[in-house]
């Protein structure tokens, strides 16, 4: 299940990784497209499914985001889901318009600073990276800037380009024929390191702000009470299909980095993610009503 739309890259990486796990297992894998709520509607559907480990989950860092934000959530990511294991990892740039007179992530800060909420940025919705990297480096810099958050990612971009918001931490390969155009410039990335397609943009940390890294990872989970043997044997799997050199092409294509690991790393990966996105929507009253 991948609680995306088709073609987005969640959506794309999850059908690479599942056609080369089915190869793996020796069984094809369906795909089933649930988009909504950051990836509450997928995640629900999930749970109708018995507990035997042949229906998984894509999780990404927005479903850590949602309990946080919306009312009502009707799971627990971490008692309702069994870890399987991560798959890809990638991080975040922040571009803004040609027209803002920025050419770092500190000078953007001090923009911001002189001029209080009167810029905006935008995200593909509440609880995505870009929403919240943005809320971040508000929070990080102590300023005001106003969110417009889209349903589309692609009417985001486009509204950027032609000037209607003034930045955005945006997801890498939509934006980069941008950069390159001029139609919008880098000033810094989100990972812990830069990245090769954009390798004469700073990290945020080399920007002066230590605490600024934001992944926009995803992995895979079954429902809570999956056999042990099978989520062993479906780990097995993601470690085999991030090994195939298809895989590595595309999601380096996609700006994404194979992340494959146990099912207990990922396990803390998301109780980690919980925990400091929380933190951030309790200090920053982030709440979707």
């Amino acid at each position: 299940m991948v609680p995306t739309s088709v073609s987005t890259p969640v959506d794309i990486l999850s059908r690479i990784v599942a056609e080369k796990m089915g190869t793996a297992l020796g069984q094809p894998i369906a795909v089933d497209n649930r988009p909504g709520a950051t990836g509450i509607v997928g995640a629900e559907e999930v749970l109708k499914h018995p507990a035997d480990g042949y229906t998984l989950l894509t999780v990404m860092m927005p479903l850590t985001v949602a309990p946080s934000i919306y009312p009502n959530v009707p799971f627990d990511l971490r008692k309702d889901f069994e870890p399987v294991g991560q798959t890809a990892f990638s991080c975040n740039v922040l571009v803004v318009h040609p027209s803002v007179p920025a050419r770092s992530a500190t000078e953007l800060a001090a923009l911001l600073n002189s001029q209080p909420g009167k810029l905006n940025f935008s995200s593909g919705g509440y609880g995505t990276p870009a929403h919240v990297s943005g809320e971040l480096f508000k929070q990080l810099t102590g300023t005001e800037a106003l969110h417009v958050p889209y349903n589309q990612f692609p009417q985001a971009i486009a509204d950027l380009v032609g000037g209607q918001n003034q930045f955005m931490f945006a997801a890498t390969p939509p934006v980069i024929g941008h950069v390159s155009s001029g139609k919008l410039r880098a000033l810094a990335v989100t990972g812990p390191r830069r990245i090769a397609a954009l390798k004469d943009v700073p990290t945020m940390i080399e920007a002066g702000y230590p605490d600024f890294v934001v992944g926009d990872w995803q992995g895979l989970v079954v429902r809570s009470g999956a056999p042990a043997e099978a989520v062993a044997r479906l780990n097995a799997a993601i470690a085999a299909a991030l090994r195939a050199e298809e895989v590595s092409r595309i999601f380096s294509r996609l700006g994404a980095d194979p992340a494959a690991g146990s099912p207990e790393s990922f396990a803390r990966l998301i109780a980690m993610e919980i925990e400091r996105w929380g933190k951030l929507a309790r200090t920053a009253d982030l709440k979707v009503k």
